[in-house]
């Protein structure tokens, strides 16, 4: 190990190397760095992927987990690193790009938390011939700052001073363990297996995975065959909202700031321990519901549909998973014995699956889902504006607004949701929200990385990009194109529900969803479409319940609802009654 003194004595050369992270900007001046970042031979020979330093004011957690797109966000740099060999430093100067402070050279002097971070890269060569580097899953869904192998240092305490000549240098001598496979028990199975469609495309072995919730008397009744109810969304660690055991009360309450309840925790393990006493109990429907995992290089999930940069995630999930699932635990194995529900990015993966795949699933159930027409992106209508992030105008320049609340009170504009996705990662390697919907969307770019639907620093939209994810994901424009074609197949399977205060304002595009589906004829699409007065991120369709209760029940709403209508559209001789005990 070289010493402080040694180091900036024998380094100056390294100071001058960091430039901006984006091709559209300028090329500031080299200036000396900063901070100095290296890593043992301990912890490996050489790595690539994205190095992020971070200054925090907050003590309540490490800088790691404090980078956000609200005010409560402290600061973050990041840089890309290529063949970064141990021992060997790397520079942060005032070049490195920023969020929320874009140079380290306008940080106020004074005393911080400090940390380092590497978000580790591996190289995929896929079948379309591309060659590109991106983190993968190792159990924890693609979080940068939970991801089981990443290197990081332990927070200390600095005094920083912009105007420093002399470098703080930090050592990436933690790494994040290993993330343990949850347990089988007698309700929940867990499975994993290798997709082929997948790992032909990325070039290695890629895996699905799924939680699988078996019905009240699985083993007692060999001979019944069960649907299956798919719960979409965000990876997840085990199966959601289930606890076979009372609320623990000797765990200190958890404050939730979100829906400004004490013991939000406690009410949690409640309603989980409610809905196992109603699965086990004499009058809920007997079938299997599972959550799948299907983490992508890009994100915690692929939007379970194909893609240009993702690959075949749709036909895998579909053709693959699914069977496999329903073989091993008796499912139907019928699209007409398989429903889809969720919520946000599960909300828009039901009902895409459902408008690609009309016959494999009988019926959505769609909450708040992420921008299904995208005249309303959110805020932005990418086929007329010609920014992302201000309004269209010739003499004022008004920021167009991410994230509110139920009041309309605005906590980050979309720019600055983008700039933190930009410190993350370039080339749409964030792992955050901007950057799926632009992996999954987007045709691939020359570089193998996929097209931007907008200049990631100046919010310049790209309208021929625009015009493919028109053609290819914006679902309330396909499902106008094609319905004389799935129109039948879709027939009372199209649920929608969201809140008209939605945070992300996503009940924009439900707005054009639901004038596109009240025009439709020869069939009418006989289906719902609710919203939630006030209601906020992620309201699903109960009048009765605070979004605090009522995003905790989507599988009791879901499950009985379906059951009731399906009657109504099973084939002739289809099982209606092996799994009703």
């Amino acid at each position: 190990m070289t010493n402080k003194t040694n180091a900036w004595a024998l380094l100056l050369p390294l100071l001058f190397l960091s430039q901006w992270t984006f091709a559209q900007s300028p090329k500031p001046a080299p200036t000396p760095a900063q901070f100095l970042v290296r890593f043992p031979a301990s912890k490996g020979a050489q790595f690539d992927g994205r190095l992020l330093l971070m200054l925090s004011k907050n003590d309540k957690a490490e800088p790691r987990f404090q980078i956000a797109d609200g005010p409560e966000t402290q600061l973050a740099f990041g840089i890309d690193v290529e063949d970064w060999k141990a021992e060997q430093l790397k520079a942060f100067n005032h070049s490195a790009f920023g969020y929320p402070i874009e140079s380290l050279k306008n940080i106020p002097a004074g005393e911080y938390t400090v940390q380092v971070l590497l978000d580790k890269y591996q190289t995929y060569n896929r079948s379309d011939g591309k060659v590109v580097k991106l983190g993968w899953d190792r159990g924890e869904g693609r979080q940068w700052n939970q991801a089981p192998g990443n290197l990081y240092s332990k927070p200390i305490k600095i005094k920083f001073d912009p105007k420093s000549t002399k470098p703080i240098i930090l050592d990436l001598d933690q790494e994040i363990p290993p993330i343990p496979e949850p347990a089988d028990t007698k309700y929940v199975k867990h499975i994993k297996i290798k997709s082929e469609r997948l790992s032909k495309f990325w070039g290695r072995d890629i895996y699905l995975g799924a939680h699988v919730l078996l019905p009240e008397g699985f083993d007692a009744h060999p001979e019944a065959r069960y649907p299956l109810a798919i719960f979409h969304g965000h990876f997840p660690d085990d199966f959601s909202g289930w606890r076979t055991t009372p609320p623990d009360t000797t765990v200190p309450c958890t404050y939730s700031a979100r829906f400004k309840l004490d013991c939000y925790n406690r009410i949690e393990q409640q309603e989980a321990y409610d809905f196992y006493k109603m699965w086990t109990g004499p009058n809920f429907p007997r079938m299997i519901a599972i959550e799948i995992q299907h983490a992508t290089p890009f994100y915690d999930d692929s939007y379970a549909v194909n893609s240009q940069n993702i690959g075949p995630y749709g036909d895998a999930i579909t053709y693959e998973l699914i069977p496999y699932i329903e073989k091993q635990f008796r499912g139907i194995g019928q699209g007409w014995a398989r429903f889809m529900y969720g919520g946000s990015t599960g909300g828009w993966e039901a009902l895409a699956a459902q408008l690609f795949y009309p016959n494999e699933y009988n019926g959505c159930y769609a909450a708040c889902p992420d921008p299904i027409d995208f005249r309303a992106y959110t805020v932005v209508d990418i086929y007329k504006d010609k920014n992302a992030y201000w309004l269209d105008s010739e003499f004022k320049k008004t920021p167009r607004p991410g994230m509110r609340d139920y009041l309309g009170h605005v906590s980050a504009t979309l720019r600055e949701a983008n700039m933190r996705e930009l410190v993350l990662g370039t080339k749409s390697r964030s792992g955050q929200q901007w950057d799926i919907w632009e992996a999954v969307y987007s045709p691939v770019g020359a570089d193998g990385y996929p097209q931007p639907i907008w200049d990631k620093y100046t919010g310049e939209i790209n309208p021929k990009v625009a015009e493919f994810w028109k053609e290819n994901y914006d679902l309330a424009y396909i499902l106008k194109r094609d319905w004389p074609k799935i129109g039948t197949s879709l027939r009372g399977k199209i649920h929608i529900y969201c809140g008209d205060m939605d945070n992300y304002y996503l009940n924009n595009a439900v707005y054009l969803m639901e004038d596109i589906l009240k025009e439709t004829t020869n069939p009418a699409y006989d289906g719902e479409v609710d919203y939630g007065d006030r209601a906020e991120h992620c309201w699903n369709g109960d009048h009765t319940q605070p979004n605090a209760i009522s995003r905790l029940r989507y599988h009791r709403m879901f499950i009985p609802k379906w059951a009731k209508e399906v009657e109504s559209r099973a084939p002739a001789g289809a099982d209606l009654k092996s799994w009703k005990y």
